[in-house]
């Protein structure tokens, strides 16, 4: 952290910015804002624009903690500028999370490492639109969004290619589709924390994620130990090999028909969602650590040079 030698140190907390999960990106913020106040730390609020860095320099933070999601805060860029005024920051250095925020690249990373992944490749909106670029069924998504904006799904059988959204960007990514259960595990700088299991009607989709009661989490997952241990084993492994810092968390399908070799990684997220109802808090609450005790880990474990 930074050499300063005041009793609580000055953070920085960044939200809001101009992606599509600004709103979430803002609830995050709040609730990691007033936890560190609880925690004794000094906070001020920066809503995340183009006069960022103007801000920073006047606020003279010891500690930026990030609770960007999406593009720009999530993706590197926030990141190299925080590197280019030498603030110590939360979360995953640049080029883990340009890394991590390519899903195609993510998965190159993941194969490379020997993890289950499943089948994907990159085409134009035009190409996905106009025919199957995939055997059914199949998933279509942004390639480099997270928080499942704008997702299609493509039943097996179907006849015609999706017709996509108009804020579909105009590259994507088209996924094999795995039946089974969604599976996460996040990790706190070396150790995997535990499973959570996401029970939903249906799809797990932006609304789902984000509203009490959208979806059931079951924590820890009620799985064979195998598969437990399996997920611990290879979101530790995620974390690692796309050089993650902090908190990450990593997503899995299971097809629990096929056993071990029904489980696969979907993607790694370098910004987790940080409100009550998220994922990662949840997890470290069920391993005895409360919400203010993991975002006070966060301070204490910034650095420059992530």
């Amino acid at each position: 952290m930074g050499s300063s030698s005041r009793a609580n140190p000055k953070v920085a907390l960044l939200m809001g910015g101009p992606s599509a999960e600004r709103e979430v990106s803002l609830s995050s913020g709040r609730e990691c804002a007033a936890a560190l106040r609880d925690e004794g730390f000094e906070v001020v609020t920066v809503d995340a624009g183009d006069d960022l860095a103007a801000r920073l320099a006047q606020i003279s933070p010891d500690v930026v903690f990030n609770a960007l999601h999406g593009r720009w805060g999530e993706d590197g860029c926030v990141q190299g500028m925080l590197e280019w005024l030498r603030l110590p920051y939360t979360h995953s250095g640049v080029l883990s999370s340009a890394l991590a925020m390519d899903k195609e690249r993510t998965k190159a990373a993941y194969r490379a490492a020997g993890l289950p992944v499943v089948d994907s490749l990159l085409a134009d909106r035009t190409e996905v639109e106009a025919d199957h670029v995939m055997a059914p069924p199949y998933v279509v998504k942004p390639y480099n969004e997270g928080s499942s904006v704008g997702i299609y799904i493509v039943q097996e059988g179907a006849n015609r290619p999706p017709q996509l959204a108009p804020e579909m960007p105009a590259r994507l990514m088209v996924e094999a589709y795995v039946p089974g259960r969604e599976l996460t595990v996040s990790v706190l700088g070396d150790r995997a924390l535990c499973v959570t299991e996401i029970v939903t009607e249906g799809w797990y989709d932006y609304a789902a994620k984000y509203t009490p009661g959208g979806s059931r989490h079951v924590c820890p997952a009620e799985l064979p130990a195998e598969i437990t241990d399996a997920c611990m084993a290879h979101a530790l492994s995620a974390h690692q090999v796309l050089g993650c810092r902090g908190v990450s968390r990593t997503d899995f399908r299971w097809d629990d028909s096929r056993g071990l070799d029904g489980l696969v990684l979907l993607e790694t997220n370098t910004q987790p969602g940080m409100t009550p109802t998220s994922l990662v808090p949840e997890q470290a609450a069920a391993m005895g650590m409360s919400f203010g005790k993991l975002c006070r880990w966060m301070v204490e474990d910034a650095s420059c040079e992530r």
